[in-house]
């Protein structure tokens, strides 16, 4: 079974996503990124978080997609395992990248204002513009089953 490790380990769970609640996260996705092309300008570390944000929706919409959720304890952190083992080899290095912004993510929002630079904010919301893109790609039609992999409702 796919994700056999990370249930095991009760960092994702099954669950059954309606359509409308990928639509929303994805909706949520594109709000961020449009908003954090808004603040760039005005101020990094926001910026910076908003369109890490933009990441975090687009992927739970993919793990809903694919019939999971993250464990609410470490949730980003799972999301993100969960991203690397969905996505394979070749978007390896993506969602490792967005897996560090995690944690710088965290100290510019509860630790140090002023921390991320002009050119950090503008490399995550590159990165970020082309994630959400690449999961709105890929999750197109309905949830599939955590079971078989197989779409739902069809």
């Amino acid at each position: 079974m796919p994700f056999e490790g990370l249930l095991r380990q009760r960092r994702i769970h099954a669950h059954r996503a309606m359509p409308e609640e990928i639509g929303r996260l994805l909706a949520l996705a594109d709000r961020d990124i449009r908003m954090a092309r808004s603040v760039m300008a005005e101020d990094w570390d926001w910026a910076f978080s908003i369109a890490y944000n933009a990441v975090l929706q687009a992927a739970r919409a993919f793990m809903y997609f694919q019939g999971f959720r993250p464990a609410t304890d470490q949730s980003h952190k799972n999301t993100f395992a969960f991203m690397r083992e969905a996505l394979g080899d070749e978007f390896a290095s993506l969602v490792g990248y967005f897996d560090r912004m995690r944690r710088k993510r965290n100290q510019a929002i509860y630790d140090v204002a002023g921390l991320i630079t002009e050119a950090e904010a503008k490399a995550i919301f590159e990165k970020a513009v082309e994630f959400v893109e690449l999961i709105k790609a890929r999750a197109g039609g309905a949830p599939r089953s955590p079971r078989t992999g197989s779409r739902t409702g069809s």
